[in-house]
């Protein structure tokens, strides 16, 4: 493994899907999220199928032995994209971002709940600490609720970032079942093909039109999601997960830059402060898989006859 290589492509798909994010939320005024979710599932299929060509595995890469576990993976994760997207119209970027972080630490907690895995007195107390990050990042909206049209288009928009969350993390337990079978290119080719047909459904809630410079914000997100999830995919052939997991949080000061200068984005001391105990937490929480990846190889080693 070339452990580098792999960090600077994890830093290349988070700045890549960042740049994402941003173009979406440019489109966002005037255009539904179900109908950028269509536009971004699209535009990353072609990138994502010359990437499979190149490796040569467009024909063996797409074999599926599970086919209803992409239809629920692409379920719950076409809602998690919508929910992001619908956030980024209605909250600034680093907010957004920030409570987009929930989801690894609700994954814990769906993977215990779904899958049976074990989860001791620690990885539970690091989950309570980044959920109270959360809380804390979402007082500002939920104390506002009461107040005008504008407060409360905030706040509606925390919530729905936070249920995307949820469903992000519940994605997450679904691809851990599918990758007992199923290839990497299977699940990112047939998530997009899912996400694609199932955004059209929300047709009836009000497409739009784009205009030439949002059409081009939309596609360009496309592009730069497929582009995102090779580099991702990529990384994580090159370096270990629990090495470069933790470059995921290097989004949120490019979150702040981006949403400062592109924007004018100011976050608050409170945001600041909550998004930190989340970050935190989920640093922990992958230092703590990392030491006990490192004792279970350990234990393997003692277990394994010697010839």
């Amino acid at each position: 493994m070339s452990s580098g290589r792999g960090i600077l492509l994890k830093l290349t798909s988070v700045l890549v899907f960042m740049i994402m994010a941003s173009l979406i939320k440019a489109a966002s005024e005037n255009v539904p999220p179900g109908e950028a979710v269509f536009f971004r599932s699209l535009f990353a299929m072609p990138t994502i199928l010359v990437w499979l060509w190149f490796r040569g595995d467009l024909a063996t890469g797409l074999r599926t032995e599970n086919p209803i576990g992409h239809i629920w993976r692409g379920l719950v994760g076409t809602i998690a994209m919508g929910c992001g997207f619908a956030g980024l119209g209605l909250l600034p970027l680093p907010e957004v971002t920030a409570l987009g972080y929930a989801a690894p630490l609700l994954t814990v907690i769906f993977a215990a709940m779904f899958l049976g895995e074990q989860v001791r007195v620690f990885r539970l107390s690091v989950v309570a600490l980044g959920l109270v990050g959360v809380l804390i990042v979402l007082s500002p909206r939920l104390s506002a609720m009461s107040g005008g049209v504008l407060d409360a288009r905030e706040a509606l928009g925390a919530m729905v970032v936070v249920t995307g969350a949820a469903f992000a993390a519940l994605a997450q337990v679904f691809i851990r079942r599918l990758v007992i079978t199923e290839s990497t290119a299977a699940i990112v080719f047939y998530f997009s093909v899912t996400s694609t047909v199932l955004s059209l459904l929300t047709l009836p809630f009000g497409w739009v039109v784009p205009s030439p410079r949002e059409a081009g914000f939309l596609i360009m997100a496309g592009l730069f999601g497929g582009i995102g999830q090779i580099c991702l995919t990529s990384a994580y052939r090159h370096a270990e997960a629990s090495l470069i997991a933790p470059f995921d949080y290097s989004s949120m000061l490019l979150a702040l830059v981006i949403g400062y200068f592109i924007f004018a984005e100011s976050p608050s001391l409170v945001m600041l402060a909550g998004a930190s105990l989340i970050v935190l937490a989920g640093v922990l929480i992958i230092l703590r898989e990392r030491h006990l990846g490192i004792e279970r190889s350990r234990q393997r080693k003692v277990m394994t006859p010697q010839g």
